[in-house]
């Protein structure tokens, strides 16, 4: 039976009942989501760690805490408990600063989940522990992590090239990558035995980060919108509040026409959102 840390055991208590409520609540769901104009125009910072507490469905939220407790206790064991949080929560900020940067002029871009975290603590366990043996799902066939990682890397760079699956690679690559980092640094010795394979890990991603700030075309093909203007942040703040306006005068006008009880749950709640703003 898999052994399960301490910290990951409240890690995935605080996912089952914050991802629960966003299942049934969709206004929280709505507040604590990643969306780029929350962050960037509203400055909704506090996106970038909620939103990994929430998930899209109960097989979304299984599998990220399954991945989880197959490898939380060995990081857990070896750099402790405080640095297992720092790895978690960089992993997941990490992996959403990357989503954010690579889908900054995508306004109404959106996502949750702890995956950019879970794959921090999967790269960083690869890290410490590089020629343990990993397998697929039951499948009879294993591979050292290391050959694993390599493998992930590539696959996970070539799926933000031409991502049509609707799913956040950019947070799975940017959460690997820091917990592959932090890892390291704060077990050196793993370096210093293990710096061939560590290195073959880290250097698809070292390539992908060059080559997105230097010539971005060549790795964000797919997620690349066409020739139209971008929108600046201040353009998209200033459209945004139009539609919010048109949105409350059309609640207020139903108000004057007839009364407040014909509001909908859902007016009442743009109608306190707005108030509170």
């Amino acid at each position: 039976m898999t052994e399960i840390g301490v910290v990951a055991l409240v890690i995935i208590i605080l996912n089952l009942v914050l991802s629960y409520k966003g299942f049934k609540d969709t206004v929280f769901y709505d507040k604590y989501a990643f969306v780029v104009d929350e962050i960037l125009v509203h400055k909704g910072y506090y996106r970038l760690v909620s939103s990994g507490f929430l998930h899209v469905d109960w097989m979304h939220l299984l599998f990220n805490m399954m991945s989880l407790c197959f490898f939380s206790y060995e990081v857990e064991v070896v750099l402790g408990i405080k640095n297992f949080i720092l790895i978690y929560v960089s992993s997941l900020v990490g992996g959403n600063l990357l989503s954010l940067f690579i889908h900054r002029h995508h306004g109404d871009y959106g996502a949750v989940g702890a995956s950019g975290a879970v794959c921090g603590i999967i790269f960083a366990c690869i890290a410490l522990f590089p020629d343990m043996e990993l397998g697929f799902f039951g499948i009879p066939l294993y591979l050292p992590a290391w050959i694993y990682g390599v493998l992930y890397m590539l696959f996970t760079i070539f799926r933000i090239k031409n991502n049509n699956d609707n799913v956040g690679h950019e947070a799975h690559l940017g959460g690997a990558f820091i917990g592959l980092v932090f890892a390291i640094c704060l077990e050196p010795m793993a370096v210093k035995q293990h710096y061939l394979p560590i290195l073959a890990i880290l250097s698809p991603c070292l390539v992908f980060m060059y080559l997105l700030i230097r010539k971005p075309h060549i790795v964000l093909t797919g997620n690349t919108p066409g020739p139209q203007r971008f929108l600046n942040m201040e353009d998209r703040y200033n459209q945004q509040k139009a539609i919010q306006q048109q949105e409350i005068d059309a609640i207020l006008e139903k108000i004057h026409q007839q009364g407040i009880n014909s509001l909908s749950a859902e007016e009442k709640q743009k109608l306190q959102n707005y108030a509170e703003r």
